[in-house]
């Protein structure tokens, strides 16, 4: 199978892609426009395989896309990119309504006319994959989870944003008749991920010694899904989903932020223990609340345990260890990422 992933040099993406290299005969092209969060460093193991090809390009830039559609002739395409951090998007919407939105309804048009002239086999075969998150739902009470029917009500500009990009892909399965899926999955960590978000942002910042900052009382709540879990998750809802269907992907590990904090301390102390502090947790800091704050989120992933077979591999405390580790195993990765626009500043002020 000929794959178009989109974004495939963030997080998830390049987690994805050196899966698939790893695990399947799948040839990829990964489309990207290498914004902050991309980074070409996370697929130095995969750059110089033969089924693997990079083009830089923007998802909003419709001549480009076309263009890469008739010459690649995908069999699938999975759509992962997006601007993806709520404290950016509180700062800045414009980029999120950018490429979440309109970058999704290019993309989009691409594919259905791509997939117009597509006959036989190859037309009723091909999929449009897209990847999104358990946040276009909103905030939970103390109980319940969410599945592929709870209303979505989402309460950032990112969020807002990704919901939006959720109903165009389902308007134009319903519309069209494009053969989509759509994927919610929780917050993902492990390796690679850009240190902005919490997990790398906190083990970065105890190395150096300085503060880890802890979003009001930390005490909302999150699912935590390891990276590696949710990709094999997207490559089994990718060949095995409905069309049209819609697939929740969680970890089913609900912790508070503070517990995520302190675990990373407890690892660090024992894996990298500092000269000058007894604990690594005494670097905890109180800071004030992110705007809008979602309390909880938690994932029922009952429906693809069901359908496909899937559950996750990683509890979180053994998940968590390895990406710990994996930090401390690749300083020099941290290190170049750092050495871009973002130092770890507060944002969303």
């Amino acid at each position: 199978m000929k794959i178009l992933i989109t974004g495939g040099a963030g997080f998830i993406g390049s987690a994805l892609i050196r899966y698939l290299i790893r695990e399947t005969e799948h040839r990829l092209l990964n489309v990207d426009k290498l914004t902050y969060a991309g980074n070409l460093d996370s697929l130095v193991e995969v750059q110089e395989d033969a089924r693997y090809r990079f083009e830089k390009a923007d998802i909003c830039d419709a001549a480009a896309i076309n263009g890469l559609f008739k010459d690649y002739r995908p069999d699938a395409v999975m759509h992962l990119a997006a601007e993806s951090h709520v404290d950016r998007s509180i700062d800045g919407p414009t980029p999120f309504i950018q490429t979440n939105i309109i970058g999704t309804y290019a993309l989009l048009e691409a594919a259905r006319g791509y997939w117009d002239q597509l006959e036989g086999s190859s037309k009723a075969q091909f999929r449009f994959h897209h990847i999104s998150t358990d946040e276009v739902f909103g905030s939970l009470g103390e109980t319940g989870a969410f599945t592929e029917e709870t209303a979505y009500q989402p309460n950032s500009p990112y969020s807002a944003s990704k919901s939006s990009s959720d109903h165009l892909v389902r308007a134009w399965h319903h519309t069209y008749g494009l053969p989509v899926l759509i994927t919610n999955c929780s917050n993902n960590y492990g390796p690679y991920q850009f240190p902005e978000k919490l997990i790398p942002l906190v083990i970065l910042n105890a190395l150096e010694g300085k503060p880890l900052p802890v979003y009001g009382k930390g005490a909302n709540i999150r699912d935590w899904l390891y990276v590696e879990d949710h990709v094999r998750a997207l490559c089994l809802v990718l060949t095995e989903g409905r069309p049209g269907e819609t697939y929740n992907i969680g970890g089913y590990n609900e912790k508070t932020n503070l517990e995520v904090v302190e675990a990373i301390c407890r690892l660090l102390d024992e894996l990298a223990p500092s000269a000058n502090l007894s604990h690594h947790a005494s670097l905890i800091q109180f800071v004030k609340d992110r705007p809008g704050h979602d309390q909880r989120y938690a994932i029922d992933a009952s429906k693809i345990a069901r359908d496909l077979n899937w559950k996750p591999d990683e509890i979180f405390e053994s998940g968590l260890r390895k990406t710990v580790k994996w930090y401390l195993d690749h300083r020099p990765w941290c290190h170049r990422v750092q050495d871009g626009s973002y130092q770890g500043e507060r944002l969303g002020l």
